[in-house]
């Protein structure tokens, strides 16, 4: 879908800052309101009622947590509604499109306020080791093989005595949190932030970015924050009176936010966000190529242009700055990895063997399954990790006759199901060109509007030019369908 500049401008920015490893995510309340969880608002309701207050009134529910505790000289009922609405009865609360994403991307710290634990979860279930931290002699200590650090300022649901909710709690938290605002701080100066679910009605972020000092210079790191327009008939601005002062107020705490190197991006819907998310998500699967072949037989080119076309191939992916994953396919990985680290090597400052990641194939079964399922779900975890496909050759040896390999095949039907741009090399035969007669005949669904992408597929089936000439046209292809 086409995006307006400004959120153009920033997607293309971000999935950079991603590549680069300095991206980072703040995810306010709103951010797990839609898998089931209270806001403030509705968390503080029996407070208000208690305090003889209504709710819907109440702008300052940070104070109205103090009164609470002003009142009654404890916060056992606080406590107790953070367990009820974060720990118990949680069964229908599962984790959000929006925070399944986040964890499939390659966000080393996400920072939150809030107490539930689906962020953790989210970054488990996508095979990833979280290291969560939410007191300040957890920051002491590094978990092993941490593939993320969660930083949850204001506590876990399963330590409520020490989540911060009051008033008193939040003036204090430059003294008592001191060690998360250093953090915080460092990660500002280092790391490019998406703020995800805050309202201009939260108290959390104005008591975060009122109460830490960033010591930022002039030349501020660009931030960004996600903001939904008001709309006129929502629960806020059930007249134009309403809507005229909410947007007024919305504009002034949006210009607020710039002194922190905070740029807000309006979004008409909350479906935007999911939809902005995803789009990052393409692109930067984008910059990782799958390369799917395998060679038992070369025809109709000797075994020494197709081994030099293969390294040549991968050289020039890693020198245009993209990652490849192989599955070390018979007859083909060997000249993807000595292509791919010719680059690497003769360009160590530039290219990194981060670019090469290796998949090779389980060779026994495991467990309860057969092999052909464990390649299957081999298949899939490799091939999500990429936004590109090239198939190249595709034979194998069948009872001593040589055919069409069914994993090639495999791969490409996986690739097409996970929204991969397909590249079949159809000169080099076999799987790949019954993929390239594939991709032909149904041009619109794999590459529609794009007729020059398309034509150099076609160049590609050619076998009456050298292999090693049909280099310069996949990359050409990589060029237009990432650009």
């Amino acid at each position: 879908m086409p995006f307006r500049n400004e959120i153009e401008a920033f997607i293309r920015d971000f999935v950079k800052d991603l590549n680069e490893n300095t991206a980072s995510v703040f995810a306010g309340a709103g951010f797990s309101i839609p898998a089931g969880f209270v806001n403030w608002s509705d968390l503080m309701s029996e407070i208000a009622q208690d305090l003889e207050l209504n709710i819907n009134v109440e702008t300052d529910l940070v104070s109205l947590a103090q009164f609470h505790v002003n009142e009654n000289q404890t916060r056992s009922k606080i406590n107790r509604k953070i367990i009820e609405e974060f720990t118990e009865d949680t069964e229908d609360t599962e984790e959000t499109l929006n925070h399944k994403i986040i964890a499939r991307l390659p966000i080393s710290s996400v920072w939150t306020t809030n107490y539930d634990v689906l962020i953790e979860t989210a970054f488990t279930k996508a095979n990833k080791v979280p290291d969560v931290k939410y007191k300040n002699e957890q920051l002491l200590s590094n978990k092993p093989k941490r593939d993320v650090v969660i930083y949850k300022m204001h506590g876990d649901a399963s330590h409520p005595d020490d989540a911060i909710i009051t008033k008193e709690q939040y003036e204090q938290y430059h003294q008592t949190h001191e060690p998360f605002i250093n953090a915080l701080t460092g990660e500002l100066i280092t790391k490019t932030f998406l703020f995800i679910g805050f309202s201009f009605t939260d108290p959390n972020l104005d008591y975060i970015l009122s109460r830490l000092n960033f010591r930022f210079s002039k030349n501020k790191r660009q931030h960004y924050c996600l903001v939904k327009r008001h709309e006129l008939g929502d629960y806020l601005n059930p007249d134009q009176a309403s809507l005229d002062y909410n947007n007024r107020r919305q504009q002034l705490v949006i210009n607020d936010l710039k002194r922190y190197g905070i740029k807000s991006l309006m979004i008409d819907s909350f479906e935007e966000i999911t939809d902005i998310l995803h789009e990052i998500e393409r692109r930067f699967k984008k910059n990782t190529i799958f390369i799917s072949g395998s060679a038992e037989s070369y025809e109709p080119y000797s075994r020494h242009e197709a081994v030099g076309f293969v390294h040549m191939l991968s050289k020039k992916i890693i020198e245009n700055n993209f990652r490849i994953v192989n599955g070390f396919g018979w007859g083909i990985g060997s000249s993807v990895i000595n292509g791919s680290l010719e680059a690497i090597h003769e360009k160590p400052l530039k290219y990194s063997e981060s670019q090469l990641v290796l998949k090779p194939f389980p060779q026994f079964e495991s467990g309860n399954k057969k092999l052909s399922e464990l390649w299957d779900e081999y298949r899939y975890n490799m091939i999500s990790l990429s936004g590109i496909s090239i198939f190249l050759f595709g034979s194998k040896n069948h009872d001593g006759e040589i055919i069409t390999a069914n994993g090639v095949i495999r791969e490409f039907e996986i690739s097409k199901e996970l929204g991969n741009v397909c590249i079949p090399i159809g000169c080099t035969g076999y799987a790949a060109k019954v993929i390239s007669e594939t991709v032909l005949d149904r041009v619109d669904e794999f590459f529609s509007d794009n007729e020059a992408a398309v034509k150099l597929i076609q160049q590609l089936n050619d076998t009456n030019e050298d292999l090693i000439d049909k280099v310069s046209l996949v990359i050409k292809i990589l060029r237009l369908v990432t650009k």
